[in-house]
């Protein structure tokens, strides 16, 4: 999926919440356990579900747009054809053809607000759907912490190195996707703004 790094950064970043971080070197005597941020959200049911709807919604909105894009360039070149060989003296000269661009342009604004609407909305719901997955996980997590009595959580993506003994991402997975297999992402909308007042 196109937007799968940035789910992935963003997860990475919000997991801290959910797990309490210190470095290893920090840790000496303590309980350390470390977790794999990335593969838990890549390789579990919940992530795989989350990431597939988002590749729906996403293929969706882009097939919402496909046909306005496709009018518009039809229209973009005939009226390139109208415009081969004129000056822009000609052109001007032309209150039919100016008038045409003019309505051309227009359509071609209102469809790049359009389409720029589509991305603010899809990214809100990648970062709705990603706090549902975090929501999940949580529980999970300080189950998997007190199942392990671990005093520490060290995500494997910022230590240098951990030893797989503790290493507690597959129980982490296992447990979320018996927990939670699927979410629930909707598509967000973005309200529309009153128009200002004259």
């Amino acid at each position: 999926m196109s937007h799968l790094k940035k789910i992935l950064c963003a997860f990475a970043l919000l997991i801290g919440s959910a797990a309490f971080t210190a470095p290893v070197a920090a840790a000496q005597g303590s309980n350390v356990i470390a977790i794999d941020e990335v593969k838990i959200l890549r390789d579990s049911k919940a992530g795989k579900d989350m990431a597939t709807k988002l590749n729906n919604i996403e293929t969706q909105m882009n097939g919402e747009l496909t046909p306005e894009r496709n009018t518009l360039q039809t229209e973009g070149q005939a009226l390139d054809a109208k415009l081969a060989g004129k000056t822009r003296e000609q052109v001007n000269g032309d209150t039919a053809l100016v008038s045409e661009l003019n309505g051309y342009q227009a359509k071609a604004n209102a469809f790049a607000a359009k389409a720029k609407r589509a991305s603010q909305e899809f990214s809100l719901t990648e970062r709705v759907a990603l706090a549902t997955f975090n929501k999940a996980l949580e529980p999970v997590l300080l189950q998997v912490i007190q199942e392990k009595n671990a005093d520490v959580v060290v995500s494997k993506s910022s230590v240098v190195y951990s030893a797989d003994k503790i290493d507690a991402t597959d129980l982490v997975i296992q447990k979320l996707d018996a927990a939670t297999p699927t979410l629930t992402v909707t598509r967000q909308k973005i309200p529309d703004q009153p128009a200002n007042p004259q």
